[in-house]
Parts: C-alpha cells; sequence; structure tokens
C-alpha cells in the first residue's frame, strides 16, 4: 500500500520521481483542451472519492479534473454527506469505502482523521490537506520553482507570515529536496518546535529575504483559526506583509508564491501578486499536474 500522507513520510527519490512525472504529463497534454483525456489513461475504470471536510477550490478542482483526464471517475463527498467520525467510526468508514473505489483523496481537519483513515483503508490514502500539513501544496510549488529557475537543491526559500500548516510541509520539503528554508514571523506564531531543525528562524523580515530565490506567504487567518483572532493576527503580522519594499531585498529573480485564495493588501500587496515576481498562477495550475503525478505513485502506475 503507498499512501501520501506527508513529504517528510515520502522517499526523497520518490518525490523527484513525481515531480519529474508532474512535469512530463504537464508537457503532453499540448494546449489541448482541458476536458480533454490524456494520451495515457493510467486511470482508466477507476473510482476515486474525494472527501472535503474542509471548503475548497483548488483542491477539489483540480483532483477531480486531474483523475478524469486520466480517465477515471470521481465521487465528491462532503462532511455533511457523511457519517465520518459520528454515527460512524472513520476506522470502519475506510472499511467501507475500500470496498467501493480505488483510491481516497481526504482533506480534513485533524491530523489524526487522516491516520486513522490510512491505517484501515486497503486502497491508497492522499492527504489532500490537515490543520497540521499540506504536501500537496508544497510539491506544486517545488515544481513551479524549477520550471522557472531550475533544481531547488541549495536555493533558499523565506517564508513570511504565520507558521501554519503550509509551512510546516515546506519545512518537510526542505529536507528532503535539500534547500535552505528561513521562516520570518512573530513568536507567537513559531511552527511547531519539531521543525525547528529543518529551519532557520529570522524575526526581521528584511534580514530574513536577503539573498532569497523564492518568498512565500499564506493568509493571516486559516480556516480552521476562530474569527476572534483575525485582529490579533493583523496586529502580530502586519510587519511581514509581502510588498514591492521587501521584495526588493531578496534577489533580483527571485520569485514570489501564495497558496491561495489570497487577502490582497494583508499578507500580500497586489502589486507584488500581479508583478513580475509572481508565478502564483502557474503554482495553482501545477496542483493539477503534480496531484495526477502523486494518484500515479499511489497507484504504481
Amino acid at each position: 500500500m503507498t499512501h501520501f500522507l506527508d513529504i517528510h513520510k515520502t522517499d526523497p527519490a520518490d518525490l523527484r520521481r513525481i515531480i519529474d512525472t508532474a512535469r512530463k504529463m504537464k508537457d503532453n497534454r499540448d494546449g489541448r483542451p482541458k476536458g480533454a483525456a490524456d494520451d495515457e489513461r493510467p486511470l482508466e475504470g477507476a473510482m476515486v472519492a474525494l472527501i472535503f471536510e474542509k471548503p475548497s477550490t483548488r483542491t477539489r478542482v483540480s483532483f477531480d479534473v486531474g483523475v478524469r483526464q486520466m480517465g477515471g471517475q470521481t465521487m465528491v463527498l462532503s462532511g455533511a454527506d457523511m457519517q465520518l467520525g459520528h454515527g460512524e467510526t472513520i476506522a470502519d468508514t475506510a472499511r467501507v469505502l475500500s470496498r467501493y473505489v480505488d483510491l481516497i483523496m481526504i482533506r480534513t481537519f485533524e491530523e489524526a482523521t487522516l491516520l486513522e483513515m490510512a491505517d484501515h483503508a486497503e486502497v491508497p490514502v492522499i492527504n489532500g490537506l490537515t490543520n497540521r500539513t499540506h504536501p500537496c501544496q508544497i510539491m506544486a510549488d517545488v515544481m513551479t520553482y524549477e520550471e522557472h529557475r531550475g533544481p531547488i537543491k541549495g536555493r533558499k526559500v523565506v517564508w513570511s507570515g504565520d507558521g501554519n500548516n503550509v509551512f510546516a510541509s515546506f519545512a518537510h520539503a526542505a529536507q528532503q529536496f535539500d534547500f535552505e528554508m528561513v521562516f520570518t514571523g512573530p513568536e507567537p506564531l513559531d511552527p511547531e518546535p519539531a521543525l525547528r531543525g529543518l529551519i532557520t528562524v529570522e524575526r526581521d523580515p528584511a534580514k530574513a529575504v536577503a539573498d532569497a530565490d523564492l518568498v512565500v506567504t499564506d493568509t493571516w487567518v486559516s480556516m480552521h483559526d476562530p474569527q476572534s483572532a483575525k485582529e490579533r493576527r493583523h496586529n502580530q503580522l502586519r510587519g511581514y506583509q509581502v510588498n514591492a519594499e521587501l521584495m526588493a531585498r531578496a534577489r533580483p529573480d527571485a520569485l514570489f508564491m501564495h497558496c491561495l485564495p489570497a487577502h490582497r493588501e494583508d499578507e500580500v500587496t497586489s502589486e507584488v501578486m500581479d508583478g513580475p515576481h509572481s508565478v502564483i498562477w502557474d503554482e495553482a495550475e501545477n496542483r493539477l499536474h503534480a496531484q495526477k503525478a502523486i494518484m500515479r505513485h499511489c497507484l504504481g502506475l
């Protein structure tokens, strides 16, 4: 059984093969209509369950389109559609779904839900996001960086903002792909202690981005954060906004990424989002290609 639960739980050689496969599959699309099938249809006849306990745009659309392009079918389920962890245990749900589908992608709140699903499923399980990590996003980010600037190995990546789940997966990727990861943000929003050995912390964002090859940020208030935290987060993070002045301190050819959705003029200005450093739309598109490669990896195709 080959699950894709987190970047640090996947062998670096497998991660590299996933990126290489994603790039080949993207090249082979050759400008054809989005709804047209790939020449290869490795998921022909396969059924994929896409489970969403959290709202989603990019994850839902990219997985759904990706399965269809590879010849498979999808069953999209929301938390309201299921008895996940309520009327039925997660373990029992995993056992039942395994009798109906060939692959499960789950986007959920608690990491424990993902792990219990994987422990009891008889088919591969993919982490579409938890409160702790977001590995599919970072695979797309690595792919995007390498499309524009070549190998990410040895590069300097700077995260400005909250040490959240997306940052955690970036820190895991730094270890697996061998690049430098710098966190700049207020101490109360530091990443979890387990990540400290994988990153460098620099409180001053201007110093942090010096010689950066890539600058990344995310929303100041995550989906799982209470709305009561909004004003406090804005006060804490205002000095870590990615704006033109901050980007000017990075390398001249530095890229900017954001996993989206973005709150323009909060964590990043429109000038940066729409400016020459930004590759956010390529980054969003590459969710599709990276996840297609992840599905193939999980199914051994």
